[in-house]
């Protein structure tokens, strides 16, 4: 298969177990193609670990699975050095974190200690323990997921660390007829488990080259920079956009291309990636009286198009 059918038997394959949700799902996908890192947060019960747990079979990725909770610490996910005496000397045991995909399950419910534990390794690939820099597999993505702020139990994710999340999606309550397919139909749990993998690690990196190839014109970008710019403005947002989320609306604007079939970004392409990328790493003025994705897509219809 080309990379087109095979990113459709994908997508096909995710959307038989997530139903009635193919715009997020195909959001899920974009976001890895880019090389980012993927933040699920929506309420418990919706098949957030199930769509996690999808994703990391489908790309047939070496997979590590962690249940955050209150006591969790960071040599949990790091791994310690133990002393063995047959050998008179320590010896690393690497934690869960050296996996190709880590899923944080539930990552709102650690200390923010253990939740500043991925930071290097969301951002450089590595991590540092007991003084000792060890590179990470590659690829490299963590999947988290979270429930909402206000729930009992959970903390919440520094701005710093939300700015490491590619994108943010939300899957919400199925609609009726997608509800009934998940009563009737198959333990969702078992789906996953009989999935088969639709793309090799060597097949991820060659289509994660092939979106960097995704041409954005100077006009496109020119529009890009507007938009970052109008978060900075102090019209709708208290903080604006880093270069680093510039950088991301890029990467993720190019996958979205890339899904589309074309080989150039459509100004089209910013706006379908725009909440999802940019929305979490963002605070809305105090007299807004909406959220911050409401509050994108306001500034979007008031930025001219190219």
């Amino acid at each position: 298969m080309n990379a087109k059918q095979k990113i459709q038997a994908l997508l096909n394959q995710l959307n038989t177990v997530i139903v009635g949700k193919s715009t997020q799902v195909q959001d899920c996908v974009a976001c890895l193609l880019a090389g980012g890192h993927l933040l699920i947060e929506d309420v418990p019960g919706v098949g957030k670990t199930t769509l996690a747990h999808a994703l990391s079979r489908s790309f047939g990725l070496q997979f590590s699975r962690v249940q955050f909770t209150a006591d969790l610490m960071p040599s949990d996910l790091s791994g310690v050095s133990i002393y063995q005496r047959q050998k008179e000397s320590f010896v690393f045991h690497p934690g869960p974190i050296f996996a190709q995909v880590l899923l944080a399950d539930e990552i709102n419910r650690a200390s923010p200690r253990t939740q500043s534990a991925l930071l290097e390794a969301m951002e450089e690939k590595q991590v540092t323990v007991e003084g000792e820099t060890r590179p990470l597999p590659v690829p490299f993505f963590v999947i988290a997921t979270q429930n909402p702020h206000d729930q009992l139990g959970t903390y919440a994710l520094p701005e710093s660390q939300l700015d490491r999340f590619h994108m943010r999606i939300s899957l919400g309550y199925p609609d009726r007829a997608a509800e009934r397919q998940l009563l009737a139909g198959s333990d969702r749990r078992e789906m996953v488990d009989k999935l088969q993998t639709v793309l090799t690690p060597h097949d991820l990196l060659e289509l994660q080259q092939q979106v960097q190839q995704v041409y954005a014109s100077d006009a496109l970008l020119n529009y890009l920079q507007d938009l970052v710019a109008a978060t900075r403005s102090g019209r709708w947002f208290l903080q604006g956009l880093s270069p680093r989320a510039g950088i991301a609306l890029v990467r993720a604007a190019r996958a979205q291309a890339f899904l589309s079939g074309r080989d150039y970004v459509a100004p089209d392409d910013i706006v379908a990636v725009l909440p999802q990328t940019v929305a979490h790493r963002l605070i809305p003025v105090s007299d807004a009286g909406r959220g911050s994705v409401e509050q994108v897509r306001a500034m979007v219809e008031a930025v001219p198009l190219p």
